[in-house]
């Protein structure tokens, strides 16, 4: 006969205190003090309790379900409805979701700074929450209140991050550029209060000083025309800008925009890559260059966790990220790095 499940009563009982106690540690409760709450985590690390959420939302009343939330930075159909980052981190839940009785729903905030409204998400969570692009304050501010979360970017050391290894994609499409003979590579990045575009700053930087390139950038939210008005602006500025690196397709695509209504052409007079790899890459005219971000399965992986009753504070998983080549790059007309490091003319242009 194998073992029996640990049950809430025998961590009650190995814990010393009351079933009810128990339960308001589990769900994050007051009315327990910090010693007694370190004593019950203890004893269901130790027993390696899974408490039955099924159980438990029936109790509440409240359906199960696994909230995906958004800050928004505005209006919620105008930022939500035009980014396909979040159809594909739904996607990603509701694959990981496929054959349970939890659903997916979306939590938005329009205030970055809003944290009564993170709050009240988190009052309300059932089985846990995802979180997308959340600051690492709001971040840190959900997890006090409800452990049962994971965020999708780098955030405080304790909460949980399924991550993409952002510095390494972008230092990698640098590095792909200058090896087109690209050597006046601009970036345009995403806002300072992301931490996936504050990786992405770092990879283009970490090559530029590489690579002995010039730092030339701009940057905006994640939103196409943010994208476009920073393209011209650095096109005002350096003429001769012959590549760029974007932080996210959607920026990338109004790039495109803006290099073309120039007179430039792309990819012969500029090169871009963006990243991501939604259908904003693959819509794009030309089809864009990017470096794949695997979104979905960061989204499948981080529920997975929830459903299994597996999040940990200070977990993390960071998946890689790989370049995909379309249409939006080519060599540079004057020179490319050959296989043994040097420069030559290349007299044509070729992907």
């Amino acid at each position: 006969m194998g073992r029996s499940r640990p049950t809430i009563n025998d961590v009650a009982r190995r814990a010393g205190v009351s079933r009810s106690t128990v339960s308001r540690v589990l769900n994050n409760e007051p009315g327990a003090s910090e010693l007694v709450r370190g004593r019950v985590r203890e004893v269901v690390a130790d027993l390696g309790y899974v408490p039955d959420q099924a159980a438990r939302a029936l109790a509440s009343g409240r359906q199960r379900a696994v909230d995906v939330v958004a800050v928004t930075h505005g209006p919620v159909i105008g930022w939500l409805g035009s980014h396909p980052y979040y159809s594909r981190v739904l996607a990603g839940a509701a694959s990981a979701l496929a054959g349970t009785d939890v659903q997916v729903r979306i939590q938005a905030i329009t205030d970055p700074d809003d944290f009564a409204a993170m709050d009240a998400i988190a009052e309300r969570a059932s089985v846990g929450a995802v979180l997308t692009n959340v600051t690492s304050a709001m971040a840190s501010r959900f997890q006090q209140r409800c452990r049962r979360v994971v965020h999708l970017s780098p955030s405080s050391p304790t909460v949980p991050v399924i991550e993409a290894d952002n510095v390494g994609g972008a230092y990698a499409a640098v590095e792909y550029l200058y090896g087109l003979g690209r050597r006046r590579i601009a970036a345009i990045y995403g806002p300072p209060d992301s931490s996936d575009a504050v990786d992405r700053r770092t990879g283009y930087l970490r090559a530029v000083r590489e690579f002995g390139l010039p730092e030339l950038s701009d940057g905006g939210d994640f939103r196409r025309e943010d994208g476009q008005d920073a393209a011209r602006r650095l096109l005002e500025d350096h003429s001769d800008v012959d590549a760029m690196f974007v932080a996210c397709d959607l920026m990338a695509a109004g790039a495109l925009q803006a290099i073309t209504a120039t007179g430039r052409g792309v990819p012969q007079d500029i090169s871009v890559v963006g990243f991501d790899d939604s259908i904003a890459a693959v819509c794009a005219n030309p089809p864009l260059t990017t470096m794949r971000m695997p979104v979905e399965e960061m989204a499948a992986a981080a529920t997975r966790l929830l459903i299994d009753g597996a999040v940990r504070p200070g977990y993390r998983q960071c998946f890689p990220v790989e370049l995909v080549t379309r249409a939006s790059t080519v060599r540079s007309p004057v020179n490319y790095r050959t296989p043994d490091g040097g420069d030559r003319v290349a007299g044509a242009y070729a992907p």
